[in-house]
């Protein structure tokens, strides 16, 4: 790849996946709201570890595999389509299911800049990893580079959702993130030679926790 095409590539990478991209993502906090709700999660540490978890054994780890698969079919609409309908079929709750779904549509509607044509065969209805995962396999985004950003991009609205519900400040935030790094760049390797056989998750507090903020009668985010 030339210089010129791996910057493009890169700027390409650092839009879709910035907090200003349109996509919604900060209204949503897949069930951290409820574990600190239930205080499961009360400081920096405990979020470190919910984060960590969600990513290596929870939807994180099923995201970024559904988002290399995509990756490699970007070109193969009816192999989209049949992976878009298992990523959704495999969303754990309700919110799950909404979040995305939500997401994928606000992401293809944002991202018909650089893809509008598979935008507008797919219909819009897609999970997020395979809508990201598509467009930057259709576009030449490498797929580890790709992968280490949607990772740390899911981070980071995690850490985001933590700030604002209190359980660890702005600096400690900031240290969080760091210590994932390296973390996230292997999970980003793993991914990238992982099948659809490597799908699976462990996560059951996170997904009993989002479950139990469907009934929540107080809160800031949608999931």
């Amino acid at each position: 790849m030339s210089d010129q095409r791996a910057g493009a590539a890169l700027l390409r990478l650092l839009t879709w996946l910035s907090p200003a991209f349109p996509v919604g993502a900060f209204v949503w906090s897949g069930g951290l709201e409820r574990a600190v709700h239930d205080r499961w999660v009360s400081d920096a540490d405990g979020l470190k570890g919910w984060i960590t978890t969600a990513l290596f054994h929870g939807a994180g780890w099923n995201d970024a595999v559904f988002f290399a698969e995509a990756w490699r079919k970007a070109n193969d609409l009816a192999a989209l389509g049949d992976l878009a309908e298992l990523a959704a079929a495999l969303a754990g709750s309700r919110e799950r299911h909404q979040e995305t779904l939500a997401l994928g549509e606000a992401f293809l509607t944002a991202a018909a800049a650089w893809a509008e044509p598979f935008a507008e065969r797919t219909g819009g209805r897609i999970a997020y990893p395979v809508a990201v995962g598509a467009v930057a396999g259709q576009t030449g985004v490498p797929l580890a580079d790709a992968l280490a950003g949607y990772l740390h991009a899911a981070a980071s609205q995690m850490v985001s959702a933590g700030l604002r519900l209190g359980v660890c400040g702005q600096k400690q935030g900031v240290a969080l993130l760091a210590a994932l790094e390296g973390p996230i760049l292997d999970l980003a390797a793993k991914a990238a030679a992982s099948t659809l056989d490597d799908l699976g998750s462990a996560a059951i507090r996170a997904e009993i926790a989002v479950m139990r903020h469907e009934t929540q009668y107080s809160r800031l985010f949608k999931s």
